[in-house]
């Protein structure tokens, strides 16, 4: 379940619905899938988007996507911090950014036009849906370890495009520990 963090406030949000709000707001669409899908978090591609097809299909029909994948990204992928490197940095890009996590997790950051920097940490049956021109980056919390499927409306993906603003400098690229904010912060 994912943890909303407002660092310029000191909030921290836990609540499902409340995370999906928050988010809402600034346009960011945030919903929660049955994470295991009965189908192991492991498993080839093929069978985890098999697993998911439905999801995927009505992903596809509403927001006019045509591929989806899956990567998978462990502190052994060659080039990870290089990969990182192009993440992590504040941008934007022309379509949207669909990401449903598998296993592993990661923080989102993203700075609306008006208002303040929100920070999502994404554990495993979390889907988020950033729409094209938003400003964020990510990065992966301390075990490097994040799987996720992903959808694409142009099959040739895309590239990030910077801002060169420095931004994300003033927010800390580590994740908050999921486990014990909600342990702390009961979503109820």
């Amino acid at each position: 379940m994912a943890v909303l963090r407002i660092p310029d406030e000191n909030l921290t949000i836990v609540a499902p619905q409340l995370v999906a709000l928050h988010l809402g707001q600034v346009g960011i669409e945030y919903e929660r899938w049955k994470p295991s899908h009965d189908v192991a978090p492991e498993a080839p591609a093929e069978e985890i988007l098999d697993a998911y097809r439905d999801e995927i299909a009505a992903l596809k029909e509403r927001g006019g996507y045509v591929i989806a994948d899956v990567i998978d990204v462990r502190p052994e992928t060659p080039g990870l911090d290089v990969m990182l490197a192009k993440f992590s940095c504040e941008h934007w890009h022309d379509e949207d950014e669909v990401r449903f996590t598998i296993t592993g997790r990661g923080i989102f950051h993203f700075r609306p036009q008006q208002g303040r920097v929100l920070a999502l940490e994404v554990d495993p049956g979390d889907l988020i849906r950033v729409p094209r021109g938003t400003w964020h980056w990510f990065d992966l919390c301390a075990e490097r370890r994040i799987r996720v499927i992903r959808l694409f409306q142009d099959p040739a993906g895309w590239t990030p495009k910077y801002t060169d603003s420095g931004v994300d400098q003033n927010y800390q690229p580590a994740c908050f520990g999921a486990a014990y904010l909600r342990q702390s912060f009961p979503a109820n």
